[in-house]
């Protein structure tokens, strides 16, 4: 028997055509190592082979000016320390990560811009629920002490995570909820009762199977004149942002991955959601605000 035709698109496709803004991007949640895991996985022989070469092969002529790294797994992989004093000085930035911001959430280091991501998963209850409400709750009380900004992950545990949120956080403490996909009463509740927080959009929003996410960008916009109190972040390597594949002639397929020049696309599909006044540039400017009021980046 031959060999089995691989139906992944080709490497080219990575390299995207001219974005629906070209301001400057800043993504406040991804996930850089298993980012180029996944791609080195996925393209065997591809063109890159560290992940320096791999942010600079993707992201050359994107204006990508910051990422957020998140580091859930630091405690059991050391390469998250690697890439981090790997970027201590503005000289091995320009050298080894084209000149881009690399942030990171593990606490101690110098590059460290918050304590994330943390929180309850009711959907896939991989760990008890009370044993969930524990740790969040120790983290919280670490992260607020040491006066670090917070990344919440909250999937079906709106009521729990409302409640310790309200009881351990500050009101005006700093916020970004990751990925936010649950209900939109949810969303403006955690927004009226803490000021300096935030709301994380994904590729998830362009996706038919989730509304509540465009609805609570309908809402903000409806509501205020001012700035979307958004942040924009691609949760690499996963969720592409469907509207990207409109951009995309003769690829067949999905892509094995998302990286952060995709973000883009997400902010178009939310100045579509947002309405008359709102195009992909002004989602760009004001998300990329917010990441500067949240993180400092």
């Amino acid at each position: 028997m031959g060999k089995k035709k691989s139906n992944t698109p080709a490497e080219s496709f990575l390299l995207l055509p001219t974005p629906p803004s070209t301001l400057a991007i800043v993504d406040t949640h991804t996930h850089l190592a298993s980012t180029f895991e996944a791609y080195r996985g996925k393209y065997k022989e591809g063109k890159v082979e560290n992940v320096y070469e791999f942010v600079r092969h993707m992201y050359e002529g994107r204006n990508v000016e910051a990422i957020v790294d998140v580091w859930c797994e630091a405690p059991v992989r050391g390469l998250w320390k690697t890439f981090a004093d790997s970027a201590l000085t503005k000289e091995d930035r320009e050298k080894l990560w084209a000149g881009m911001d690399y942030c990171l959430e593990a606490m101690a280091h110098p590059r460290c811009v918050g304590w994330g991501e943390m929180g309850l998963d009711y959907h896939y209850d991989n760990s008890p629920r009370d044993i969930q409400r524990e740790v969040f709750t120790r983290q919280l009380r670490q992260a607020v002490r040491l006066g670090k900004p917070l990344t919440i992950h909250t999937r079906e545990a709106d009521a729990d995570t409302e409640r310790i949120l309200k009881a351990e956080v500050p009101v005006d403490h700093k916020i970004h909820i990751h990925c936010f996909t649950d209900s939109p009463e949810f969303a403006q509740r955690l927004l009226d009762h803490f000021p300096n927080l935030c709301i994380g959009i994904t590729g998830v929003i362009t996706y038919s199977s989730n509304t509540d996410t465009s609805t609570v960008i309908r809402n903000m916009a409806a509501q205020s004149q001012g700035p979307l109190r958004i942040v924009l972040e691609t949760d690499a390597p996963y969720m592409v942002p469907a509207n990207l594949y409109d951009s995309l002639e003769g690829m067949k397929g999905k892509l094995p991955i998302c990286h952060t020049a995709m973000v883009p696309w997400t902010a178009a599909f939310v100045a579509g959601v947002a309405g008359e006044g709102w195009d992909a540039e002004r989602v760009m400017r004001e998300a990329r605000q917010n990441a500067r009021g949240v993180y400092g980046v």
